[in-house]
Protein backbone atom coordinates (compact mmCIF):
# COMPACT_ATOMS: atom_id res chain seq x y z
CA UNK A 1 0.00 0.00 0.00
CA UNK A 2 1.71 3.63 -0.95
CA UNK A 3 0.83 6.57 1.19
CA UNK A 4 -0.49 9.48 -1.12
CA UNK A 5 0.59 12.45 1.11
CA UNK A 6 1.06 14.63 -2.10
CA UNK A 7 -2.06 14.98 -5.08
CA UNK A 8 -1.54 16.34 -9.00
CA UNK A 9 -4.71 17.14 -10.01
CA UNK A 10 -5.21 17.52 -13.88
CA UNK A 11 -8.74 18.37 -16.13
CA UNK A 12 -9.50 20.90 -18.55
CA UNK A 13 -12.22 22.79 -17.04
CA UNK A 14 -12.68 25.04 -20.34
CA UNK A 15 -14.13 22.36 -22.06
CA UNK A 16 -16.49 20.76 -19.82
CA UNK A 17 -18.26 22.94 -17.05
CA UNK A 18 -18.70 19.70 -15.57
CA UNK A 19 -14.87 19.13 -15.30
CA UNK A 20 -14.07 22.15 -12.94
CA UNK A 21 -17.00 20.99 -10.49
CA UNK A 22 -15.59 17.72 -10.13
CA UNK A 23 -12.16 19.67 -9.26
CA UNK A 24 -13.33 21.70 -7.27
CA UNK A 25 -15.15 18.64 -5.12
CA UNK A 26 -11.89 17.16 -5.25
CA UNK A 27 -9.66 19.78 -3.90
CA UNK A 28 -12.42 20.63 -1.06
CA UNK A 29 -12.30 16.76 -0.22
CA UNK A 30 -8.26 16.06 -0.44
CA UNK A 31 -8.28 19.80 1.68
CA UNK A 32 -10.50 18.53 4.27
CA UNK A 33 -8.02 14.99 4.67
CA UNK A 34 -4.75 17.21 5.09
CA UNK A 35 -3.39 16.12 1.59
CA UNK A 36 -0.98 18.55 -0.30
CA UNK A 37 -2.62 19.31 -3.94
CA UNK A 38 -0.55 20.24 -6.77
CA UNK A 39 -2.67 21.65 -9.65
CA UNK A 40 -1.76 21.15 -13.14
CA UNK A 41 -0.66 24.61 -14.49
CA UNK A 42 -2.99 24.87 -17.83
CA UNK A 43 -5.60 23.22 -15.04
CA UNK A 44 -5.29 25.86 -12.91
CA UNK A 45 -5.68 28.62 -15.39
CA UNK A 46 -8.66 28.05 -15.41
CA UNK A 47 -10.50 27.56 -12.16
CA UNK A 48 -10.40 29.97 -8.80
CA UNK A 49 -8.57 28.10 -6.19
CA UNK A 50 -6.24 30.01 -3.59
CA UNK A 51 -3.14 28.62 -1.72
CA UNK A 52 -2.49 25.27 -3.52
CA UNK A 53 0.38 24.82 -5.53
CA UNK A 54 0.82 25.00 -9.57
CA UNK A 55 3.54 23.34 -11.72
CA UNK A 56 4.14 22.03 -14.85
CA UNK A 57 3.47 18.26 -15.66
CA UNK A 58 7.16 17.49 -15.13
CA UNK A 59 6.94 18.78 -11.56
CA UNK A 60 3.99 16.93 -10.69
CA UNK A 61 5.42 13.63 -11.96
CA UNK A 62 8.81 14.47 -9.87
CA UNK A 63 6.76 15.41 -6.46
CA UNK A 64 3.62 13.63 -6.67
CA UNK A 65 2.51 9.86 -4.88
CA UNK A 66 -0.66 10.34 -7.05
CA UNK A 67 -1.66 12.66 -10.05
CA UNK A 68 -5.85 12.55 -10.73
CA UNK A 69 -7.36 13.09 -14.02
CA UNK A 70 -10.74 14.29 -14.24
CA UNK A 71 -12.24 14.65 -17.61
CA UNK A 72 -12.37 11.63 -20.42
CA UNK A 73 -10.52 8.75 -21.99
CA UNK A 74 -8.39 11.22 -24.11
CA UNK A 75 -7.13 13.70 -20.51
CA UNK A 76 -5.77 10.58 -19.39
CA UNK A 77 -4.06 9.35 -22.67
CA UNK A 78 -2.50 12.75 -22.62
CA UNK A 79 -1.50 12.74 -19.14
CA UNK A 80 0.07 9.20 -19.90
CA UNK A 81 2.14 10.34 -22.40
CA UNK A 82 3.37 13.13 -20.23
CA UNK A 83 3.97 11.15 -16.75
CA UNK A 84 4.52 7.57 -17.46
CA UNK A 85 8.38 7.62 -17.23
CA UNK A 86 7.93 9.25 -13.74
CA UNK A 87 6.34 6.15 -11.95
CA UNK A 88 3.41 8.12 -10.79
CA UNK A 89 -0.13 6.75 -10.65
CA UNK A 90 -2.90 7.79 -12.05
CA UNK A 91 -6.43 7.57 -11.39
CA UNK A 92 -9.27 9.05 -13.45
CA UNK A 93 -12.30 10.58 -12.79
CA UNK A 94 -14.30 10.23 -15.67
CA UNK A 95 -15.96 12.97 -17.30
CA UNK A 96 -16.22 12.24 -20.75
CA UNK A 97 -18.20 9.57 -22.33
CA UNK A 98 -17.09 5.77 -22.67
CA UNK A 99 -14.67 6.28 -19.48
CA UNK A 100 -12.48 3.09 -20.15
CA UNK A 101 -9.70 4.27 -18.45
CA UNK A 102 -11.36 6.95 -16.22
CA UNK A 103 -13.68 4.77 -14.14
CA UNK A 104 -14.54 6.37 -11.21
CA UNK A 105 -18.00 8.05 -11.53
CA UNK A 106 -18.49 11.63 -10.04
CA UNK A 107 -21.06 11.18 -7.73
CA UNK A 108 -18.77 8.15 -6.14
CA UNK A 109 -15.63 10.62 -5.35
CA UNK A 110 -15.99 10.58 -2.07
CA UNK A 111 -16.60 6.94 -1.49
CA UNK A 112 -13.59 5.65 -3.97
CA UNK A 113 -10.80 7.61 -3.01
CA UNK A 114 -12.03 7.20 0.89
CA UNK A 115 -11.02 3.10 -0.52
CA UNK A 116 -8.13 4.33 -2.43
CA UNK A 117 -6.47 6.15 0.42
CA UNK A 118 -7.02 3.38 2.55
CA UNK A 119 -5.31 1.17 0.42
CA UNK A 120 -8.31 -0.67 -1.39
CA UNK A 121 -7.29 -0.15 -4.66
CA UNK A 122 -5.16 -2.58 -7.48
CA UNK A 123 -2.60 -1.23 -9.68
CA UNK A 124 -2.26 -2.32 -13.36
CA UNK A 125 1.00 -1.68 -15.65
CA UNK A 126 -0.09 -0.34 -19.35
CA UNK A 127 2.69 -0.29 -21.84
CA UNK A 128 2.78 2.41 -24.34
CA UNK A 129 4.11 2.41 -28.06
CA UNK A 130 7.08 4.60 -29.25
CA UNK A 131 7.13 5.56 -33.08
CA UNK A 132 9.74 6.77 -35.04
CA UNK A 133 10.10 8.57 -38.48
CA UNK A 134 13.16 8.26 -40.09
CA UNK A 135 14.90 9.65 -43.88
CA UNK A 136 17.91 8.57 -45.41
CA UNK A 137 18.72 7.34 -41.79
CA UNK A 138 17.66 10.36 -40.47
CA UNK A 139 15.25 10.84 -37.79
CA UNK A 140 12.55 13.44 -38.76
CA UNK A 141 10.29 13.29 -35.70
CA UNK A 142 8.93 10.55 -32.54
CA UNK A 143 6.20 10.61 -30.42
CA UNK A 144 4.55 7.98 -28.17
CA UNK A 145 1.02 6.59 -27.49
CA UNK A 146 -0.76 4.39 -24.73
CA UNK A 147 -3.83 3.49 -26.86
CA UNK A 148 -2.05 3.51 -30.90
CA UNK A 149 -0.18 4.51 -33.61
CA UNK A 150 -1.93 5.03 -36.88
CA UNK A 151 -0.03 5.17 -40.03
CA UNK A 152 -3.03 6.50 -42.88
CA UNK A 153 -3.83 8.14 -46.12
CA UNK A 154 -4.11 11.53 -44.09
CA UNK A 155 -6.81 13.76 -46.67
CA UNK A 156 -6.38 11.95 -49.72
CA UNK A 157 -9.07 9.63 -51.00
CA UNK A 158 -6.14 7.20 -52.28
CA UNK A 159 -4.82 4.04 -51.40
CA UNK A 160 -1.60 4.00 -48.99
CA UNK A 161 0.78 0.97 -50.49
CA UNK A 162 3.64 -0.03 -47.77
CA UNK A 163 5.49 -2.81 -46.74
CA UNK A 164 4.99 -4.54 -43.04
CA UNK A 165 8.02 -6.11 -41.22
CA UNK A 166 8.32 -7.45 -37.55
CA UNK A 167 11.29 -8.23 -36.20
CA UNK A 168 12.90 -7.97 -39.50
CA UNK A 169 10.83 -11.11 -41.10
CA UNK A 170 8.71 -9.05 -44.22
CA UNK A 171 4.92 -9.83 -43.68
CA UNK A 172 3.41 -8.05 -46.75
CA UNK A 173 3.30 -5.61 -48.86
CA UNK A 174 -0.70 -4.14 -48.10
CA UNK A 175 -2.71 -1.52 -50.40
CA UNK A 176 -5.07 0.13 -48.07
CA UNK A 177 -6.51 2.81 -46.44
CA UNK A 178 -3.24 2.29 -43.28
CA UNK A 179 -2.43 0.21 -40.30
CA UNK A 180 -3.81 0.99 -36.77
CA UNK A 181 -0.81 -0.83 -34.20
CA UNK A 182 -2.38 -0.89 -30.97
CA UNK A 183 -1.64 -1.87 -27.29
CA UNK A 184 -4.64 -3.92 -24.88
CA UNK A 185 -5.05 -0.47 -23.63
CA UNK A 186 -6.50 0.68 -27.20
CA UNK A 187 -8.34 -2.27 -28.58
CA UNK A 188 -11.30 -0.82 -27.02
CA UNK A 189 -10.80 2.18 -29.46
CA UNK A 190 -10.25 3.09 -32.63
CA UNK A 191 -8.68 -0.52 -33.22
CA UNK A 192 -12.30 -2.19 -32.33
CA UNK A 193 -14.17 0.29 -34.47
CA UNK A 194 -11.58 -1.57 -37.33
CA UNK A 195 -13.18 -4.26 -36.42
CA UNK A 196 -9.93 -5.90 -34.05
CA UNK A 197 -9.88 -7.92 -30.96
CA UNK A 198 -10.80 -6.33 -27.16
CA UNK A 199 -7.47 -7.42 -25.49
CA UNK A 200 -7.23 -8.01 -21.88
CA UNK A 201 -5.01 -4.76 -20.24
CA UNK A 202 -2.85 -7.69 -18.94
CA UNK A 203 -1.91 -9.32 -22.38
CA UNK A 204 1.74 -8.30 -23.40
CA UNK A 205 0.93 -7.86 -27.19
CA UNK A 206 0.15 -5.70 -30.02
CA UNK A 207 -2.40 -6.05 -32.93
CA UNK A 208 -2.41 -4.69 -36.24
CA UNK A 209 -5.55 -4.40 -37.83
CA UNK A 210 -5.58 -3.24 -41.51
CA UNK A 211 -7.50 0.02 -42.36
CA UNK A 212 -10.09 -1.03 -45.26
CA UNK A 213 -7.04 -3.17 -47.17
CA UNK A 214 -7.85 -4.27 -50.79
CA UNK A 215 -7.60 -7.64 -50.49
CA UNK A 216 -10.29 -10.19 -48.56
CA UNK A 217 -7.38 -12.12 -46.92
CA UNK A 218 -6.18 -9.34 -44.95
CA UNK A 219 -6.71 -9.86 -41.30
CA UNK A 220 -5.70 -8.55 -37.70
CA UNK A 221 -2.74 -10.02 -36.24
CA UNK A 222 -1.94 -9.71 -33.12
CA UNK A 223 1.68 -10.16 -32.19
CA UNK A 224 4.11 -10.13 -29.46
CA UNK A 225 4.63 -7.08 -27.28
CA UNK A 226 8.35 -6.75 -27.72
CA UNK A 227 8.61 -6.68 -31.46
CA UNK A 228 9.55 -4.04 -33.76
CA UNK A 229 7.58 -3.12 -36.09
CA UNK A 230 9.03 -1.80 -39.22
CA UNK A 231 6.87 0.25 -42.29
CA UNK A 232 8.71 1.56 -45.70
CA UNK A 233 6.41 3.78 -47.57
CA UNK A 234 6.27 2.79 -50.92
CA UNK A 235 8.21 5.44 -53.69
CA UNK A 236 4.79 4.67 -55.76
CA UNK A 237 2.60 6.66 -53.13
CA UNK A 238 2.35 10.27 -54.94
CA UNK A 239 0.96 12.08 -51.99
CA UNK A 240 2.20 12.80 -47.99
CA UNK A 241 0.58 10.47 -45.71
CA UNK A 242 0.52 10.84 -41.68
CA UNK A 243 1.52 9.00 -38.74
CA UNK A 244 -0.64 9.64 -35.71
CA UNK A 245 -0.18 8.07 -31.63
CA UNK A 246 -3.29 8.73 -29.67
CA UNK A 247 -5.16 10.87 -32.35
CA UNK A 248 -2.94 14.04 -31.47
CA UNK A 249 -1.71 15.80 -34.20
CA UNK A 250 0.21 14.07 -37.06
CA UNK A 251 3.58 13.53 -38.58
CA UNK A 252 3.71 13.76 -42.34
CA UNK A 253 5.08 11.14 -43.87
CA UNK A 254 7.00 11.04 -47.34
CA UNK A 255 7.41 7.67 -50.13
CA UNK A 256 10.68 6.14 -49.01
CA UNK A 257 11.06 6.87 -45.23
CA UNK A 258 10.69 4.36 -42.75
CA UNK A 259 8.31 3.85 -39.48
CA UNK A 260 9.55 1.98 -36.78
CA UNK A 261 6.88 0.95 -33.64
CA UNK A 262 8.22 -0.55 -30.25
CA UNK A 263 7.32 -1.10 -26.90
CA UNK A 264 7.92 2.17 -24.89
CA UNK A 265 10.39 1.58 -21.79
CA UNK A 266 8.37 2.80 -19.11
CA UNK A 267 4.94 1.64 -18.57
CA UNK A 268 1.90 3.45 -16.98
CA UNK A 269 0.65 2.84 -13.08
CA UNK A 270 -2.92 2.96 -13.47
CA UNK A 271 -4.71 3.01 -10.19
CA UNK A 272 -8.05 1.59 -10.12
CA UNK A 273 -10.50 1.12 -6.88
CA UNK A 274 -11.05 -2.45 -6.00
CA UNK A 275 -14.63 -2.45 -7.32
CA UNK A 276 -13.40 -2.33 -10.94
CA UNK A 277 -13.81 -4.81 -13.78
CA UNK A 278 -12.56 -4.30 -17.20
CA UNK A 279 -15.02 -7.04 -17.77
CA UNK A 280 -17.77 -5.01 -16.41
CA UNK A 281 -16.78 -1.78 -18.16
CA UNK A 282 -16.85 -3.93 -21.30
CA UNK A 283 -20.46 -5.65 -20.33
CA UNK A 284 -21.72 -1.02 -19.63
CA UNK A 285 -19.91 0.69 -22.04
CA UNK A 286 -20.44 -1.61 -24.83
CA UNK A 287 -23.93 -2.43 -24.15
CA UNK A 288 -23.10 -6.17 -23.71
CA UNK A 289 -26.12 -6.97 -21.83
CA UNK A 290 -28.38 -4.62 -23.67
CA UNK A 291 -31.50 -6.45 -24.58
CA UNK A 292 -32.99 -6.01 -28.09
Amino acid sequence: MESFRTVGLIGRPGVNPQVEETLMALLAYLDSRNINVILDEATSSNITSDGHQRAQRKILGQTCDLVIVVGGDGCLLGAARDLARYKVPLLGVNRGRLGFLTDIHPAEIEARMDEVLQGEYSVEQRFLLEAQVKRDGKMMGESSALNDVVFHSGNSVKMLEFELYIDGDFVYRQRSDGLIMSTPTGSTAYALSGGGPIMHPRLDAIVLVPMFPHTLSSRPIVIDGNSEIKIYVSPSNDFKPLLNCDGQGGQVVEPEDWLYVRKRSHPLRLLHPKTHSFYEACRSKLGWSEVL
